[in-house]
């Protein structure tokens, strides 16, 4: 959206001006409104050019908020007023973007706006459920005890994270290696090979025939090769991100081995954490499970939780739709239960979000375990391949020379 600077009056005649995220200059008018300022001037403001290392602004990451969450807590729980918190944030920002978003929070509620109000126009910024939170901790009187939950659960989403990333990085360097040494082995070794074994005279082995034609094929269309990867690459972006392709592929990946299990681990232990974070905070469970539904990273899960809202509109228990989608696990499915019974359905989900963080970091030590001796025989075999079927020729020039 783009952004516009304004300057209005408050009811007290004070002076008022700041920027503000907007559709058009009436939806800024209107936002001044509801805040009982009188807008005096709206202007759109021109888009900054501003340059990194790498030629771009990077974005607010999930380690920004966390330190300022941790932050703000700490200096609510001093007793610092709101306004003084977030002014103090901003100017320590190191984060160009972020800064800005902080600065238009404090006039914001400056302004009169609730904080809760305030983050939501920066929807980029601030997720749904972290202003779902502030608000009811708003209405709790408890925004400090809600932001060091808020801290917390963005730390262990960030772990959560990491150990995923850590299983998918050796592979993924092994593989692009692999990739990289063969494609040029083909364009630029074998042909030196080529020239050499043309003086022979005699009818090359099959394996160096077959290797020759290879580095040929991808000398002479190599374009094409590339064309086509690049085809395959957007056009599987561009059909995930159709309602019906997401399905697709994210169902896909929940059957594939080892990995499919540890993508349904981390559903898992995303979904229990984040909807017994909302409850613990006071949102309301209807509100929690959507919620949780958008932020669960798969669009089977996110349809299993929202059949689950569904039912639970209906007057039906949670446990109840979430074993009939065949999604979760059926001890998940059982400590839910018991936790509705019970009363502590908050806590029952901390505990086997705990319990399932320890299980991704199992899942990820076991795929680590079966993907480094697979990726070491195809090494073996595509590197290893390619060199015999190199040296054959000269072993066999060897032999004949013997006799």
């Amino acid at each position: 959206m783009p952004m516009f600077a304004y300057a209005g009056r408050t009811r007290g005649g004070q002076t008022i001006s700041g920027e503000m995220d907007a559709p058009n200059r009436e939806a800024v008018v209107a936002q001044l409104r509801k805040q009982q300022i009188l807008a005096t001037t709206v202007k759109q403001k021109a888009k900054d050019v501003e340059f990194t290392l790498f030629g771009f602004v990077g974005g607010v990451t999930d380690k920004d908020i966390a330190v300022f969450t941790r932050q703000f807590a700490t200096m609510i729980d001093a007793g610092l007023p709101l306004v003084q918190c977030l002014e103090i944030l901003a100017i320590q920002q190191p984060n160009k973007g972020f800064k800005k978003a902080l600065q238009d929070i404090r006039q914001n509620v400056e302004g009169g706006a609730t904080f809760a109000a305030a983050l939501k126009r920066h929807p980029k910024v601030f997720s749904q459920l972290y202003c779902n939170m502030v608000e009811a901790g708003e209405a709790g009187g408890i925004l400090d005890t809600i932001l060091n939950r808020l801290a917390a659960y963005i730390e262990k989403a960030m772990q959560l994270k990491r150990r995923v990333k850590s299983a998918l990085i050796y592979p993924s360097v092994i593989m692009t290696v692999a990739i990289s040494v063969v494609i040029f082995l083909l364009l630029f070794v074998i042909p030196t090979f080529k020239s050499m074994f043309e003086g022979f005279g005699a009818s090359l082995p099959l394996p160096t025939q077959i290797v020759l034609e290879a580095s040929r094929i991808t000398r002479t269309y190599w374009y094409i090769f590339a064309g086509v990867l690049a085809g395959a690459v957007l056009g599987l972006r561009f059909y995930y991100k159709t309602p019906n392709g997401r399905k697709v592929i994210d169902a896909l990946l929940l059957k594939l081995p080892v990995i499919g299990e540890l993508i349904r681990k981390v559903a898992v232990a995303k979904f229990t954490r984040t909807l017994g974070t909302l409850i613990s905070s006071g949102v309301a469970i209807l509100d929690g499970l959507e919620i949780t539904a958008r932020t669960a990273g798969n669009k089977i899960v996110e349809e299993a939780v929202m059949r689950t809202r569904a039912s639970i509109a209906e007057g039906k228990t949670i446990a109840e739709p979430l074993k009939a989608s065949g999604v979760f696990p059926p001890m998940v499915v059982s400590m839910i239960a018991v936790g509705e019974q019970t009363g502590a359905l908050d806590a029952m989900l901390s505990k086997i979000a705990d319990f399932y963080d320890d299980e991704v970091d199992v899942a990820v030590s076991n795929l680590t375990s079966l993907l480094e001796p697979m990726l070491m025989v195809f090494l073996g075999i595509v590197i290893g391949g390619v060199v015999i079927a190199m040296y054959l020729p000269i072993f066999k020039l060897i032999t004949v020379i013997g006799k």
